[in-house]
């Protein structure tokens, strides 16, 4: 009976832990859409550069990654009708997906208690066909993209004199950087994803990368929640430097 017992029990293990890999693991031609929650709102922007609150547009059949944090507390970004939930955390990125399959307006929650006005934290994912999504996409007047965004914002905070000016080389190159291994001076090696990332530029002397001095100033309390994902999204951007490929 024991015997039988455990057959059972792997077997309902397997399509559980399959299930449970699927819904957190976004297909990779996923549009990735960002959300950063504020009491009492959400903040959401597109890679093409639209900006919304409380409202998410998105395509009907085609996968949505969503890229979320907070600002301030735990939120908890609920869609009811899509049945996904997931936390939103201050100081990490966490993530979401989720595939609209009819055309419609549904209701979004913060499913957290997260202050004194949380029942007002609410707002509206709005699944499009297509060719209505593309043209509300293109509707909008200034066609600066997050990267572009991140592009001006890393020039206005002095980025560029450190690590794109090769005759100074001050700090590690970016061109190819995201995703690939970075070693540190204290023998380790971390992956450059958006949370290591995030980290080098609030706190730039938590991993120092090999070969480099602890130079860096922090950042935190001078660029926003908002701003680091658009400066993510330029380093994102930048192609491998072909003189230097990706070493410091």
């Amino acid at each position: 009976a024991s015997i039988f017992l455990g057959i059972v029990f792997l077997v309902l293990f397997y399509f559980g832990a399959r299930v449970y890999l699927e819904a957190r693991t976004a297909p990779a031609d996923a549009i990735e859409m960002f959300v950063v929650g504020k009491q009492w709102m959400w903040k959401v922007q597109h890679p093409e550069g639209r900006r919304e609150i409380n409202e998410l547009h998105v395509p009907v059949g085609r996968p949505v990654k969503l890229t979320m944090t907070s600002e301030d507390v735990i939120h908890s970004f609920f869609i009811p009708a899509f049945r996904i939930k997931w936390d939103v955390l201050p100081g990490r990125y966490t993530m979401l997906w989720f595939e609209a399959t009819k055309p419609g307006r549904y209701h979004l929650f913060c499913a957290e208690y997260c202050g004194t006005e949380h029942s007002k934290m609410i707002g509206s994912v709005v699944a499009m066909e297509e060719e209505d999504y593309q043209a509300w996409l293109s509707g909008v007047e200034s066609g600066e993209s997050m990267a572009d965004a991140g592009a001006k914002l890393f020039t206005r905070l002095g980025c560029t004199g450190c690590h794109r000016d090769r005759s100074v080389a001050r700090g590690p190159a970016l061109e190819g950087l995201f995703g690939k291994p970075v070693a540190l001076k204290d023998g380790r090696v971390v992956t450059a994803d958006q949370a290591y990332i995030r980290e080098s530029i609030l706190y730039p002397k938590a991993k120092i990368v090999m070969g480099f001095r602890p130079r860096m100033p922090t950042f935190k309390g001078r660029v926003n929640e908002e701003e680091l994902l658009q400066l993510m999204a330029y380093i994102r951007s930048l192609g491998i430097d072909e003189t230097k490929g990706n070493q410091p």
